[in-house]
């Protein structure tokens, strides 16, 4: 009961104060067990307004920040997702409730084994999680998405992950430095064409192996 409970209040309080209104979305958080992805000493900080950490510089996203990612792509159910940056599998168990098949590459090894771990026992299905450093040669392989969704920052837009995007493909990706960083949606229009719009302000640990621009010298 304490459970549904505090699940109720992080629907009604965190995720809704934060704008996230889409009714599927809403519901996709209702349904998919968040406990079941955090780590059992924040077990009852699981529906916290909280990033929970993960080990290293690793984080789970606070749930209102996973909810406006999954508001902001809008995955449909024929549509193939790529995330980077898999964590808890709390987000990919979330993407794959609406999407056709979720592909998740997550650079350390030992948080890839408990993701999927966690996404097998939450009876996901379409989610599979490799163990892979996104910037590897060959990594992202020669397939497009329809949804790609960063869960590191970036210094700037990366041209490596915008190229796999479909026609109609939805990028999320939070671009900046600290303290203040801006979450973007770049969308590929049926032409080829690029629009990147600036959806939120948040800040996000940046994304391991991610090019950084030269430091300002005197």
């Amino acid at each position: 009961m304490q459970t549904e409970i505090a699940r109720e209040q992080m629907i009604h309080q965190q995720l809704r104060a934060w704008h996230v209104l889409d009714q599927t979305v809403l519901d996709t958080f209702a349904r998919v067990p968040r406990e079941r992805f955090v780590p059992p000493a924040y077990a009852e900080v699981a529906f916290a307004d909280t990033e929970i950490p993960l080990g290293g510089d690793d984080h789970m996203l606070a749930p209102k920040v996973a909810g406006r990612i999954v508001q902001a792509v809008a995955p449909q159910p024929t549509d193939r997702v790529l995330e980077i940056g898999t964590g808890s599998g709390h987000l990919s168990a979330c993407l794959a409730a609406h999407a056709c098949s979720v592909r998740s590459l997550e650079i350390r090894e030992d948080l890839a084994k408990t993701a999927a771990e966690n996404l097998k026992s939450a009876g996901v299905r379409n989610a599979a999680v490799e163990h892979r450093d996104a910037y590897a040669p060959e990594a992202l392989g020669n397939g497009v998405y329809e949804v790609i969704v960063l869960t590191g920052s970036l210094p700037a837009r990366d041209a490596r992950f915008e190229e796999r995007l479909a026609p109609g493909g939805r990028l999320f990706v939070v671009l900046g430095s600290g303290p203040v960083m801006e979450a973007s949606l770049v969308t590929r229009a049926a032409d080829g064409s690029l629009t990147c719009t600036e959806i939120f302000e948040t800040v996000l640990r940046p994304l391991v192996g991610a090019p950084q621009p030269p430091a300002f010298r005197f």
